[in-house]
């Protein structure tokens, strides 16, 4: 096989550790706009695999911010690598596929980042310039990684991600601190170019990328997690079909007590292939053994656990998850009074706080994995059903 050694940098972009972009590094200092640069040299980080850009981006900017995994790397020592990064979908798959920017989104929040995602095709330039001042010019509280094509910036390759270190005012740059380290070196990037680079659709998703900017958030690492199932299936695909089915079935039979309705939603969750995708993290110290028995007994004591073990013969804990969690779009047919009903069941607010902190985590996962999936199925949900995706 062919072997390579790194790749120069196109025209127009300068290499850090050159002259040029040694100058511009002393200009942004002085400005003030290389706030995030050091929390994340600190953590600078070579992908480990082809495909594991966005890993690799999320494991610096995990480290930067100070988030503790809660789980052992190597040792006693608690740090985030690649294979610490398991939720979302199977690793298998990333090393096949790598991430689209909602699955890494998935993934920052399930391990204790707050997310806040932004697509190019939704936001001019202008937006993207003035978050990346403010991220660059505030010391260590956030982090931006953005998702691009190498091929709009004159690269070889297809999509990337990478985190930006800092924002260059005169020559409206960005410094980009690519994670595949040993392709091309970090290097300042006009803004508007960087932006453009955003706005290619990205084939899997059939939407622009964008960026992700990254804070610490109060929730720590999530317990509870859902990965894919055992033939490598991400979680995403599986769990827009487990909603849209859910959706269908709920149209087509119009249930008129809240019961019928549970019995639906737990016929159509599939046990046997959610059981699949449905991890709780093994303890790893007596302090997260404790929380782990807290949050099962917290689980067992809710009303959603109570119709799941009354309602079907599988082990209720999954199922009283899946409940609590499933997107809102699966009761699009229900009638007003019965969703008020399921509202009140599944409200975050009345469970125990470990309880609740895990599920709004839960939720925002599958917020990330299938918002745009099922916005594109959604439709009026008549009589004879809702439309497939």
């Amino acid at each position: 096989m062919e072997s390579l050694y790194r790749r120069p940098l196109p025209s127009g972009q300068v290499a850090f550790a050159e002259p040029e972009g040694r100058r511009m590094f002393n200009d942004a200092l002085a400005a003030g706009t290389l706030e995030s640069f050091f929390p994340l040299i600190s953590q600078f980080h070579t992908q480990a695999e082809p495909e594991f850009c966005g890993l690799g981006s999320l494991v610096m900017a995990l480290n930067a911010l100070g988030i503790d995994p809660g789980r052992m790397w190597r040792g006693p020592w608690r740090w985030f690598s690649e294979e610490l990064l398991d939720c979302c979908m199977p690793l298998d798959s990333v090393r096949k596929h790598g991430v689209t920017l909602e699955e890494l989104a998935c993934l920052a929040r399930c391990n204790g980042a707050q997310v806040v995602l932004q697509r190019a095709a939704d936001h001019g330039v202008e937006a993207f310039r003035s978050e990346l001042i403010r991220v660059s010019s505030t010391q260590g509280t956030s982090v931006m990684v953005i998702g691009y094509a190498r091929g709009a910036l004159g690269q070889t390759g297809s999509g990337h991600f990478s985190p930006l270190g800092g924002y260059h005012a005169q020559k409206d740059a960005a410094l980009v601190l690519d994670v595949a380290r040993f392709k091309y070196p970090p290097h300042w990037t006009a803004v508007e170019d960087l932006h453009r680079a955003m706005l290619p659709i990205d084939p899997v998703t059939g939407r622009s990328r964008g960026w992700l900017v990254l804070s610490r958030g109060e929730q720590r690492s999530s317990l509870v997690h859902f990965i894919g199932c055992k033939e490598g299936v991400g979680v995403g695909a599986l769990l827009v079909k487990l909603v849209t089915d859910t959706r269908d079935a709920l149209a087509q039979e119009r249930p008129l007590a809240l019961e019928a309705v549970l019995r639906i939603v737990l016929r159509e969750a599939r046990f046997e292939k959610l059981a699949e995708a449905f991890f709780l993290r093994a303890a790893q110290s007596d302090e997260h053994e404790a929380l782990r028995l807290r949050l099962l007994q917290s689980l067992r004591e809710t009303p959603a656990f109570a119709w799941a073990q009354r309602l079907t013969e599988n082990p209720a804990e999954c199922l009283a998850v899946w409940l609590l969690c499933v997107p809102q779009s699966a009761f699009a047919a229900v009638s007003e009074s019965l969703r008020h009903e399921i509202d009140v069941l599944r409200d975050a607010a009345s469970l125990a706080p470990e309880l609740e902190a895990e599920v709004l985590n839960v939720r925002a996962q599958f917020r990330y994995l299938t918002d745009h999936a099922l916005e594109t199925s959604s439709a009026a949900c008549g009589p004879g059903g809702c439309p497939k995706p």
